[in-house]
């Protein structure tokens, strides 16, 4: 995935005065010295001869503590514009969103964009993308020429394909083998899973570049491999492995009547919440403790807020992906084991318990660093070394019915 480093910059500066060269320097927020750019190429036209300067005019995130990003960017330019123009929400974002999902038309004007996109040796893609920020670009010591602008669009565009190329090796390195007359095991099902990501990845940054107008949704299809009008024939490995009965150990999770949980499981495999959803009890735990702990830090204020700390952004964020792994893996079991194959069931599970061990380690930081009294943080590290207890006694389990 992108680097997308928008929210730490504090201000920025991004030098095009000699043809074919781009230099810069980045302040993040939580850097004691700023990221510095060395790229081959140009910038758009309205940038490209000149010296740019930028600053956000918000308050800017401190950059995570784990995040690896080089402080020399050395690599190409991809598209890097001062003049690109947006929509902006005229309303708080989740305002804005409930009232699109509502089918209405929230308010919004056009605004202009900063957006610096380049391809580093160590980091790959890296975006700013910045609305309505204060530059100030000097006059330009050159322009481009008709011939110029059409290289550095398609130098822009190789830099591109290149990083998408490394996503679609991710794809490839992924993929399951089929093999006929075998049953997976939780090894073939992460290898799926993992295939999942990675085209998953691949698709947002197409979305991320591209948008979703008309034209948008045939360049996407064609990186995607997908026929524009989502039909079309499949290449021969695709059918192979369409083909394959291997793929019927996935179908047959899907089926079956999901509209009432077994009677007979209840309080097991699964527990009806006060809004009347249905969930395993081990992910409403989990969901109950994460909730605790984002109103401790909440009702406290610790360190400014979890905005304010990296380490405690961090913990939410991990503990946030545990519960929702959890969901993706145990939340069906409600509505009949029978639908879902056991090996399955242990890959997901291997999923939440990464996150879990994240979580553990995140909690330690901020217990080192005293961002929550000692004592909360016992009762925190209890309840995680329990719901990893709970975790891998699941896995047993469902290894068992293999």
């Amino acid at each position: 995935m992108a680097w997308r480093i928008t929210d730490s910059v504090i201000r920025g500066e991004i030098d095009n005065r000699v043809k074919n060269v781009v230099t810069g320097n980045i302040w993040l927020r939580g850097l004691d010295e700023p990221v510095r750019l060395e790229l081959h190429g140009n910038c758009h036209p309205d940038l490209a001869g000149c010296f740019l300067q930028f600053r956000n005019p918000g308050v800017p995130a401190p950059l995570r503590t784990d995040a690896l990003l080089h402080s020399q960017q050395i690599g190409t330019a991809g598209d890097m514009t001062a003049s690109r123009k947006v929509r902006v929400p005229d309303l708080p974002i989740e305002e804005f969103y409930l009232q699109r999902k509502a089918g209405l038309n929230p308010p919004e004007h056009m605004g202009n964009c900063l957006y610096l996109e380049w391809f580093s040796e160590f980091n790959g893609r890296v975006v700013i993308e910045g609305v309505d920020w204060i530059t100030e670009v000097s006059t330009p010591d050159w322009r481009l020429t008709p011939e110029d602008e059409a290289r550095r669009a398609e130098d822009a565009a190789a830099g591109f394909a290149g990083f998408m190329e490394k996503l679609s090796q991710a794809i490839e390195s992924s993929q399951p083998e089929p093999v006929e007359d075998k049953d997976w095991n939780e090894f073939d099902y992460e290898r799926l899973l993992k295939e999942s990501d990675a085209r998953t990845d691949k698709y947002l940054e197409l979305l991320d570049k591209y948008g979703d107008s008309p034209e948008a949704e045939e360049l996407i299809a064609e990186e995607m491999g997908w026929t524009a009008d989502g039909g079309g024939e499949d290449t021969d490995e695709e059918e192979g492995w369409l083909a394959s009965p291997d793929l019927g150990q996935v179908d047959h999770q899907i089926e079956g009547d999901l509209s009432q949980p077994s009677p007979e499981t209840e309080g097991v495999d699964w527990i009806r919440r006060s809004d009347g959803g249905i969930v395993h009890p081990l992910q409403h735990r989990a969901m109950e403790c994460a909730l605790r702990l984002w109103q401790e830090v909440t009702d406290r204020g610790v360190a400014g807020g979890v905005n304010e700390s990296p380490e405690l952004q961090k913990l939410m964020e991990e503990y946030q992906m545990t519960v929702g792994r959890l969901a993706g893996a145990l939340n069906s079991l409600g509505f009949g084991r029978h639908l879902r194959d056991g090996a399955m069931v242990v890959a997901t599970l291997k999923r939440a318990l990464s996150h879990l061990h994240n979580t553990q380690n995140a909690l330690e930081l901020v217990a080192q660093r005293e961002l929550l009294p000692p004592p909360s943080c016992d009762v925190h590290r209890r309840e995680l070394f329990e719901i990893r207890e709970e975790i891998l006694r699941l896995m047993d389990e469902f290894r068992g019915r293999e």
